[in-house]
């Protein structure tokens, strides 16, 4: 499961590669993305033109899933998407786009005796271009931590599926849905679920890499 990002493009860079219009989210400072923060979103905004915005990730849970608490604090990756939970939100209206440059699973196997489970780094390549998640996106009315009050929220998650041979030999059970070109970016941004759930592939091999160097 990933719960650790990392984007460090600028804000017209993101428009380009998404094709949107309008820069919501400010000026986005780069770096890590975590559970239950803020990270940038590209969706389609009320006039239909794509638009950048800040949003908090971690979709609402399913109800089973609170266990009795009165908060929410966000389910991050999309599997299974035949769930009635997950249907409600695959329309275009609520998917987004996700930039990303890195993102990291837990590596339990290079973990030494004593001490913290490490973490393994993946980008499309050394340079860590800009990539994007298939992302689902959608207000919300609650409170995501204990200590927080009730409130209106925008939350997003995205899409995983099984890992590929990069991924796999650290997360054996799901990868990101990584999304790298033009034609990708429109069919999930405008094609009917049918046509764009073609896209919950793994990334080929070829086209990635483990990142055994971190810059900041």
């Amino acid at each position: 499961m990933c719960n650790l990002y990392h984007h460090r493009a600028g804000p017209q860079m993101i428009l380009d590669f998404t094709r949107a219009m309008t820069n919501r989210a400010g000026n986005l400072a780069p770096g890590d993305v975590y559970p239950n923060t803020f990270g940038p979103i590209v969706r389609k905004g009320e006039d239909g033109k794509r638009e950048l915005v800040a949003a908090r990730w971690g979709m609402p849970s399913p109800h089973f899933a609170l266990k009795g608490k009165n908060y929410d604090y966000g389910v991050t990756n999309i599997r299974n998407t035949t769930s009635p939970h997950w249907r409600r939100w695959l329309g275009v209206e609520n998917r987004c786009l996700v930039p990303v440059t890195r993102f990291a699973e837990p590596d339990p196997a290079s973990k030494v005796e004593g001490g913290r489970t490490p973490i393994a780094w993946f980008a499309l390549n050394e340079d860590e271009p800009l990539f994007l998640f298939a992302g689902l996106w959608t207000p919300w009315t609650g409170k995501r931590k204990a200590k927080e009050d009730p409130a209106d929220h925008e939350l997003y998650g995205f899409l995983t599926t099984e890992p590929n041979g990069i991924v796999g030999p650290v997360h054996k059970k799901a990868m990101p849905v990584m999304l790298t070109e033009p034609d990708e970016i429109e069919l999930w941004m405008t094609a009917p679920w049918e046509e764009a759930k073609q896209l919950q592939r793994p990334l080929p091999d070829e086209r990635m890499v483990r990142l055994e160097q971190i810059t900041a």
